[in-house]
């Protein structure tokens, strides 16, 4: 089982395995038995496929001793599991048809754990059977056990990355042959959406197209407004590369010269994203890059429009640890890879973010998005 797919191009035998090594490792660091890992960027991050499936138990065992881990997997998924080396990683894989029970498969491989880590986006018709069929063991989540591994990325990781990045830049730099005036959010969001697979991602896993007042919803996402000269227009836009890693870039454009205080707001606001990115160094925590960007806009009067956290961790999620947000005061450490994202949002009339990935570094910070982070003027 040692092929390969040129369409999910997957870490080598050797680093997975060492993942694996890792996971085991921690979780018996945690005091945990055994991890539980159901279909999920978990399970790509471990074995090189995400997997599917909803109502048939899937799911990847790693004791926390030498035990061999163990694939359970419905008989009929079995075959799009076909390019994990399972050999090479040292995993026995045991299928299952309709009319057997995998739950009870699970409970005699464990034996009689105390506690087993489940994925934290398992579903919970299979996390409570489980819990039934390993009768006593207390049920953690894996996401602490394996979010230091994943937080720091390894080389192959951050090269995937500053890829995706420079996908997603690719986008921003052709906004202006989509947004103008007369034009609904929906079909820049099309066209935007189109163009975002035509430089290099498998496809498009949010568009946002906030266009004046949509603009201060910072999730909004795109509707049939119909953009008019004068707009502030906010565009967040990303997604995964065929390795799996995603992309999640913002810039704000205006249709035509905007008014001076938008102007004057703007430039605070890219003041204070640039603060942040360079309060990005090791040692440093999240709670103080967080701090850098809020300060500034507190400081401008601006603080009480900035209603989201600086930043989320990034790499086979669009969301994962570390979060940059106050009061987080894990330290950062090289490889670790999150947005730097202020904004400031007046309900009702404009909003505007700016949104770089970085990468901390020995001695700092990279950026890896490249996009001038001035409000970008479109003609009218």
């Amino acid at each position: 089982m040692s092929r390969r797919s040129l369409h999910n191009p997957a870490p080598d035998a050797a680093t997975l395995r060492a993942r694996l090594d890792r996971a085991r490792a921690a979780a018996a660091d945690a005091a945990t038995d055994a991890l539980l890992i159901g279909p999920g960027s978990d399970l790509r991050y471990l074995i090189g496929q995400a997997g599917g499936s909803f109502e048939r138990l899937s799911v990847l065992l790693v004791p926390a001793t030498d035990t061999a881990p163990v694939l359970v997997l419905p008989a009929l998924e079995a075959p799009g599991y076909v390019d994990v080396p399972t050999d090479e990683l040292g995993i026995d894989v045991v299928t299952w048809v309709d009319g057997e029970d995998p739950y009870r498969i699970v409970g005699d491989r464990l034996g009689k754990p105390g506690r087993v880590a489940v994925s934290d986006t398992m579903a919970a018709l299979h996390v409570l059977r489980l819990r039934d069929a390993v009768e006593g063991a207390e049920q953690t989540l894996a996401g602490p056990v394996l979010r230091t591994l994943r937080m720091c990325k390894d080389a192959a990781e951050l090269a995937a990355l500053r890829r995706a990045a420079e996908a997603i830049d690719r986008v921003h730099a052709r906004m202006g042959e989509w947004l103008r005036p007369g034009r609904t959010e929906a079909e820049v969001g099309a066209d935007i959406t189109e163009a975002i697979v035509a430089e290099g991602h498998t496809h498009a896993d949010f568009v946002i197209v906030g266009s004046g007042p949509n603009g201060a919803s910072p999730h909004h996402d795109v509707s049939d407004r119909v953009i008019q000269p004068g707009d502030v227009v906010v565009v967040d836009i990303g997604g995964p590369i065929p390795e799996g890693y995603n992309s999640d870039s913002t810039r704000t454009y205006a249709i035509g010269e905007p008014p001076s205080k938008i102007a004057e707001e703007y430039a605070v606001l890219q003041r204070a994203q640039e603060a942040a990115v360079q309060a990005v160094r090791p040692g440093a925590t999240a709670h103080d890059v967080d701090a850098a960007a809020r300060d500034l806009l507190t400081e401008a009067g601006l603080g009480e429009l900035f209603i989201h956290r600086t930043g989320h961790g990034i790499g086979l999620d669009v969301h994962e640890e570390p979060y940059i947000m106050s009061g987080n005061d894990l330290p950062l450490q090289p490889g670790m890879a999150f947005s730097v994202e202020p904004g400031v949002y007046r309900a009702g009339e404009w909003g505007a973010r700016i949104e770089d990935i970085v990468v901390v570094t020995a001695d700092g910070v990279e950026p890896l998005n490249r996009r001038p982070h001035e409000l970008v003027v479109l003609p009218a």
